[in-house]
């Protein structure tokens, strides 16, 4: 080695490897929104990898029912049991009641690692356009909403149509995930590494997450053109 290599090489600790994630087998993930089609969707595929699923609906019995459709011993309760039952919760709920939703429980979601996926968009004649919430983006109305709760964003791309499709084994995406915190972060990689298929990457903070949530209205514009069900794949990762 010369005196030039030896002066390149890194000293004290060395750098955590970015794919070392935590083992989330043990938690316990709740779904709010979760009878809609993307919220029974990402319900489906991580019970389906053996992560264990509430899913939560302003009514219980609709829970109940989407619950049982599921099988993999999904559970289903209102949205308040949902939240203080789970140890993640993920919000798929529409974006125009996004806001209500996560006000009403607030109480529930305190101390709680809160994963939003909630993209918002509009429609008119043209298709599919990206709206800019007034706090920056759907994940930062969470974040401010939830003081007491450690917010992410994850989960904006994915088909529901193939998450619920039980014929499909494998979901071929990555999934961006975007925080303030890296355990928290590296957590929902991991969730997102138990679907197979699927791999959960870092991409920023929560002051990112608008240009992630609006992508989808261009996988709309994708998806429609070509009568696909595209997602996203990040190169050299």
């Amino acid at each position: 080695m010369t005196s030039t290599d030896s002066a390149q090489q890194p000293t004290g600790t060395p750098a955590k490897d970015p794919w070392d994630l935590p083992d989330v087998s043990g938690l316990v993930v709740g779904v709010l929104g979760g009878t809609g089609p993307q919220g029974k969707g990402l319900a489906y595929r991580l019970a389906r990898a053996g992560q264990k699923v509430i899913i939560g609906s302003r009514a219980a019995e609709r829970a109940r029912a989407a619950a049982d459709e599921l099988g993999h011993g999904v559970e289903g309760f209102d949205n308040a049991e949902t939240a203080r039952r789970s140890d993640v919760v993920i919000v798929a709920v529409p974006w125009d009641g996004h806001g209500k939703t996560l006000e009403a429980l607030r109480a529930d979601l305190a101390g709680k690692l809160v994963v939003d996926c909630v993209n918002p968009l509009g429609f008119d004649k043209k298709g599919a356009y990206a709206l800019r919430p007034e706090e920056g983006s759907a994940a930062e109305q969470a974040a401010a909403l939830l003081p007491d709760s450690r917010v992410a964003a994850a989960f904006h791309h994915l088909s529901a149509v193939l998450l619920q499709d039980p014929e499909i084994a494998e979901i071929d995406t990555d999934v961006m995930v975007l925080g303030e915190e890296r355990a928290d972060v590296e957590t929902v990689q991991a969730l997102a590494g138990r679907i197979p298929g699927m791999r959960g990457i870092f991409a920023g903070r929560l002051r990112n997450a608008h240009q992630v949530e609006s992508l989808v209205a261009n996988l709309i514009s994708v998806n429609r053109r070509y009568k696909a069900h595209a997602g996203l794949r990040l190169t050299d990762v």
